[in-house]
């Protein structure tokens, strides 16, 4: 058993770079106990280089942490162009298809393994009976999706108005 202990030692502070799990304290121990539980649920997968770990328009219920490698992210334009919106890294503390922490997700991007790249993944269902199990994890988690989809929100009201003045400009001019 110790050794587990020393491995989830390591891993605890790659858990707490992360955005999801930010407010959780290394030096408290009810914390230290709640983060272990989502440790030993979370299974460890291998991408390869150019390997799509999701694909945009397709229903998934994963959740995914970038553990080592690095991923560029893809959308397709209506006009079914594909286009590259961020390339990421393990080391930024990445996670995506967090939408699937809430329930059975349409992906909204490709995500494709720049390198070999090794990711931990929860599905959703598995989440949520932790956190029926540990209500402050389901909280918390919960309060930071809620305050990153406010952010997007955000953002895409700002972009419509802005593409709707360019638009708007245009057609007066």
């Amino acid at each position: 058993m110790a050794e587990v202990i020393d491995i989830f030692d390591e891993v605890l502070p790659k858990l707490l770079k992360l955005q999801l799990f930010a407010d959780f304290k290394a030096d408290n121990e009810n914390d230290r106990r709640i983060l272990k539980m989502v440790w030993t649920e979370l299974k460890v997968h291998c991408y390869k280089a150019g390997e799509e770990i999701i694909k945009e328009g397709e229903r998934g219920e994963d959740f995914y942490i970038l553990s080592d490698g690095k991923v560029q992210i893809f959308r397709n334009t209506m006009a079914g162009d594909r286009i590259a919106l961020a390339n990421l890294s393990a080391d930024m503390g990445i996670f995506f298809g967090e939408t699937a922490l809430l329930g059975t997700d349409t992906r909204g991007a490709t995500v494709v393994a720049s390198t070999d790249c090794r990711t931990c993944e929860i599905t959703g269902k598995k989440f949520k009976e932790l956190c029926e199990k540990e209500p402050v994890l389901g909280y918390r988690v919960m309060l930071c999706l809620a305050n990153r989809l406010n952010s997007t929100i955000r953002k895409a009201n700002s972009d419509m108005a802005t593409l709707y003045e360019a638009l708007f400009d245009e057609v007066v001019n």
